[in-house]
């Protein structure tokens, strides 16, 4: 029997996938979907590793947490939805206003699976913390060695 055309490619595929991921990173903070450079995107995340946790961080001043959605899908996949609402003076003229309001959707691709059931989130003093476990498949196993 004739191995599968492209078998030999598969440690291939995760790197081009991997780089795929790093290339949209890059046109995103370049062109930010179009709203051109010095776009950053909404709202900002700080993403780092403790122990079996990974931790993300967003800034989402003047947010409620009825105003937030949290997913995490396919594993590795995590959104955040909401909508900001548009600040109104009571009796004033703008000069200026420069904080975007509306519906906003971000997503991130998270750097291994993580357990949708043990995902902590808090948001405190307008920053999100989300503190995201990671499955069982990403852990590190012990292989034991057997000796004859």
């Amino acid at each position: 029997m004739r191995p599968p055309r492209f078998s030999g490619l598969h440690p291939v595929w995760g790197q081009l996938l991997q780089f795929q991921n790093e290339m949209n990173r890059l046109f995103d903070r370049w062109h930010g979907n179009n709203y051109g450079p010095g776009y950053v995107a909404f709202p900002p995340f700080n993403v780092w590793e403790e122990g079996e946790q990974l931790c993300v961080e967003a800034e989402l001043p003047g947010l409620d947490l009825k105003d937030l959605e949290i997913y995490v899908t396919g594993g590795n996949q995590l959104t955040i939805k909401g909508e900001r609402k548009p600040a109104t003076p009571e009796r004033g003229v703008w000069h200026r206003q420069e904080r975007t309001f509306g519906s906003f959707s971000r997503s991130l691709t998270l750097p291994y699976p993580v357990d949708p059931e043990k995902v902590d989130a808090r948001l405190e003093h307008g920053v999100l913390l989300l503190r995201l476990t990671k499955h069982e498949s990403a852990r590190p196993r012990k292989i034991p060695v057997k000796a004859e």
